[in-house]
């Protein structure tokens, strides 16, 4: 069965430009540089994943003609993951439907804090005008439209974040490290899907030539960096990638191979 991946925004925590910045990359006309909050959509055939629910995702979803959405994973509740999550009644109101929602049990009492309001209750109607959501507590692999869904649990600085990966497609982003085990389970990918934040260290992210050596080990058949701050250049970075390994950007739609 087909697959492909929209990214909706491929940028950092406070998005590409930065507020109140004039750096080469924030006042750059190269469109790849715009970047919103990261996130994406997994496409299966009749069935979309929206994969975390940024502060942008509004503004994303049209950027893409985005009009439908059957589930959605969550990495982690940080707030440039997970702020968006209001603007899911949409695409309740367009189907009719509630939306199931897959994240760690640790982020179900986070999310239900913000955003309990939306949650489906038997005793209460269908609400057009708030999220309808079901929470499903992610604790091991999963089978979702006919395809296994297999979670990773990895290390986002001193807390772990969910990874998923779904048949030849991985998608993890905020990583700090690739722990020994993950790569055995990574293995056989057609596309991974990584976060690379910028050149210079940080303590709860890839850097550009870290997130390089992960994607060379693994080898898929192609890498797409996301996540990326205001230190990266598109151009100027992606002239010093090797091949197969490729920045995405807003917008991009990219289709899988193998199952």
């Amino acid at each position: 069965m087909k697959l492909a991946i929209t990214f909706l925004g491929t940028g950092t925590s406070q998005g590409i430009p930065v507020i109140g910045c004039d750096c080469e990359v924030c006042t750059s006309d190269d469109p790849r540089d715009k970047r919103l909050r990261t996130s994406a959509v997994i496409h299966l055939p009749g069935r979309n994943i929206l994969i975390d629910t940024t502060p942008d995702l509004r503004t994303a979803a049209l950027n893409v003609n985005l009009r439908q959405v059957d589930a959605i994973f969550i990495t982690h509740t940080h707030a440039d993951h997970v702020l968006g999550l209001d603007d899911v009644r949409r695409f309740s109101q367009l189907s009719g439907e509630p939306i199931d929602l897959y994240c760690s049990a640790e982020d179900i009492p986070r999310i239900d804090k913000v955003f309990g309001y939306g949650r489906v209750k038997e005793d209460r109607p269908f609400n057009p005008d708030i999220p309808q959501l079901r929470f499903h507590a992610v604790e091991g692999p999963f089978e979702l439209f006919g395809h296994q869904v297999e979670p990773l649990s990895l290390p986002h600085g001193s807390r772990d974040v969910l990874s998923f990966r779904i048949g030849a497609l991985a998608y993890c982003t905020d990583v700090s490290e690739m722990p020994e085990w993950a790569y055995e389970r990574l293995q056989g990918l057609d596309t991974l899907i990584l976060g690379a934040l910028r050149p210079r260290n940080h303590p709860k992210h890839l850097t550009i030539d870290q997130a390089v050596a992960v994607a060379r080990r693994l080898s898929p058949r192609q890498s797409y960096f996301v996540h990326m701050a205001h230190q990266v250049s598109h151009a100027t970075v992606q002239a010093t990638l090797p091949d197969g390994i490729e920045l995405a950007y807003d917008g991009l739609c990219v289709d899988i191979e193998g199952q």
